[in-house]
């Protein structure tokens, strides 16, 4: 789809996406595919997200693209996906410098390997320094690592003397968690048809929009995007308040 043929950005935008990409194995098995051929396509359409999330001016699009769990699949499905990973590095990384996207990568990297690690860290060099979107690649993350990692860097902080328990508090554990540069996400979206979080951003769905479509994530697009965006514009985040609390407050805006 070219840039000019978006369709306009919904009236009000999600700051933060965050998107489990399900469904690249059933999508290769309904065409007779080895699964892999899902995976490869399902990596294609993120490309075109991105460029849609850059020209809508969302600041950050979340991606789950590696779980903690997933290392229990076949070996040569989980050898294929780190291939993949490192070649999308290597492809993708200088374009998205040169369209002012920053890289980001969560999760626990030490379990990949060396090669994979330094393209990692090299991508996040790269484009350290742009102001565009952010994409941030969920990668062997899990969310009960994220917020056990948050606790152990505070735990640690109280053995040193630095705070005391009673400074441990949701704020503090906010300020450590794997995201905690980017605002909380917005809308989350899961594609293939499952209707759970799956140990995704635990801590920072609190107050998330959840969206769920049938739709597998190769036949996911632009448009697809767009819909989810659209339904999240037409909802009333209300944070604890009652709607006319809302309401009142818009008109006094």
């Amino acid at each position: 789809m070219a840039e000019d043929s978006y369709p306009p950005a919904p009236e009000r935008l999600p700051r933060h996406i965050a998107i489990i990409m399900d469904g690249n194995g059933r999508w290769a098995k309904k065409r007779f595919l080895p699964r892999p051929a899902g995976h490869k396509v399902g990596a294609e359409v993120v490309r075109g997200l991105v460029k849609a999330c850059s020209h809508w001016g969302v600041e950050a699009l979340t991606l789950f693209a590696f779980s903690s769990e997933n290392w229990k699949r076949p070996k040569d499905e989980v050898g294929l996906l780190m291939d993949l990973f490192i070649n999308m590095l290597r492809r993708e990384t200088r374009e998205l410098d040169s369209n002012n996207v920053r890289m980001r990568f969560i999760g626990a990297r030490e379990a990949f390997s060396d090669k994979l690690q330094a393209r990692i860290a090299e991508s996040e060099r790269q484009t350290a320094g742009n102001t565009g979107l952010n994409l941030v690649i969920a990668a062997n993350y899990g969310g009960r690592w994220d917020i056990a990692d948050a606790a152990k860097r505070l735990a640690k902080r109280v053995a040193d003397g630095e705070i005391t328990p009673d400074d441990v508090t949701p704020e503090a554990l906010d300020a450590a968690i794997s995201t905690s540069a980017l605002p909380e996400p917005d809308l989350f979206i899961r594609t293939g048809g499952e209707r759970r979080i799956s140990n995704f951003l635990l801590w920072q769905l609190a107050y998330t929009e959840l969206y769920f479509t049938d739709t597998l994530w190769p036949d996911f697009g632009v448009r697809d995007l767009h819909a989810a965006m659209v339904d999240f514009s037409s909802r009333q985040r209300r944070f604890g308040l009652t709607g006319e609390q809302i309401e009142k407050g818009a008109e006094r805006a």
